[in-house]
């Protein structure tokens, strides 16, 4: 009797077992789904760069803990990112640079890549920053010396190529990490290491010059590239390698948020929809203190030539212009006097007087205002 009562148990608990099996893959079906709603992928940079802390300040400005997550990937550049972006799934969005855009056009790198890739915004923008020892003077003795450029296939890889061929220096290219080669750097190993970063670039933060470290100037060259330009490198960026009053000039390279081809993918389309509508809604909160200084430069209406911007921020930007973060008429002379001084720096032109630049800005408005009509 004993006996049966065992085996009776034994099948009773089977039986609720198989019973309840159906209800336990439901309750880890509807986890799942609720654990992966609403979440977007972006793809940065190396944690290096600000990417990174762009990234993490979407994050915490999109997640509401249940409808909205952003998930911060850390990739090995803009070029690895754009490959990412359109080949990889699940990568949603990548910050990437905007003169590998050009060059993955120009070399034709990846078909059909101006017909599906879209971007939602244009961002801040990063400084090239050259960093060499003490035996180096200025950029043109980096001729056939080693240079450190970041890994293969990193956007500063591409920029520095591009850089350093319309200025007609060859060097000769390292492609360690950035940790990697400024520790080579300071050992002589290497003369000198290229970091396409926006300032202040933590990587640099911490260093005093004491050992004969600086950053060389970089010659602006305007027919290099309409993706860069003139900008400087101030003692208010980096108080231990820049003297005050004594700023390095240097060129800047745009930064842009990018979205792969998601038309045939419908949850994953609105996921990203649902991103731009909070982000752009919400980007003054990303000016105030606490978030990263980048966030000033940017302007949500500023436009990417040659690209077709993300239709849903297109149609966000189309109902609501006046929340876009267009410059006010004051922020926007100021800022075209400072284009205007750092540009004729650069070139080696003098400073033009308040009175023709006011003049010029006066010019400036009147084509603004007939590209509109």
């Amino acid at each position: 009797m004993s006996r049966l009562t065992a085996c009776s148990v034994t099948a009773l608990v089977a039986l609720i077992a198989a019973l309840s099996a159906p209800s336990i893959a439901v309750a880890q079906q509807a986890t799942v789904a609720a654990i992966n709603r609403g979440v977007v992928e972006i793809e940065t940079s190396g944690a290096a760069g600000i990417s990174v802390r762009i990234a993490e300040d979407l994050a915490n400005l999109i997640d509401d803990g249940t409808t909205r997550r952003v998930v911060p990937v850390v990739g090995k550049g803009s070029l690895q990112s754009l490959t990412d972006l359109k080949y990889l799934r699940g990568v949603d969005m990548a910050i990437l640079q905007t003169d590998v855009l050009d060059y993955a056009k120009e070399q034709r790198l990846l078909p059909g890549l101006e017909s599906s890739l879209t971007y939602i915004a244009r961002l801040y923008n990063e400084e090239f920053h050259l960093l060499a020892g003490p035996d180096v003077k200025n950029f043109a003795e980096l001729a056939h010396k080693k240079v450190n450029v970041d890994l293969r296939g990193s956007g500063t890889a591409i920029t520095a190529s591009r850089l350093f061929d319309s200025l007609k220096i060859p060097v000769t290219v390292t492609n360690d990490s950035q940790e990697v080669a400024l520790d080579k750097l300071r050992r002589g190993e290497i003369a000198a290491l290229a970091f396409v970063a926006g300032k202040p670039a933590p990587l640099f933060m911490g260093l005093k010059g004491d050992d004969g470290l600086h950053f060389l100037t970089v010659p602006f060259n305007p027919a290099a590239s309409s993706a860069y330009a003139p900008t400087q490198l101030t003692a208010a960026d980096y108080p231990g390698l820049v003297a005050q009053g004594r700023p390095v000039e240097t060129v800047a390279i745009g930064s842009v948020l990018a979205v792969a081809d998601l038309r045939q993918l419908t949850e994953r389309y609105r996921n990203v929809a649902n991103f731009v509508d909070i982000f752009f809604t919400e980007f003054q909160s990303l000016l105030t203190p606490g978030h990263h200084p980048k966030w000033q430069e940017v302007n949500l209406a500023a436009e990417l030539p040659g690209w077709r911007r993300y239709p849903p921020a297109d149609q966000w930007l189309h109902r609501n212009v006046q929340v876009a973060g267009v410059p006010k008429p004051d922020d926007l002379k100021q800022m075209f006097a400072r284009f205007l001084d750092e540009r004729r720096q650069a070139m080696g032109n003098p400073v033009m007087s308040q009175q023709d630049k006011d003049a010029l800005f006066q010019q400036f408005q009147s084509w603004q205002r007939g590209q509109r009509q």
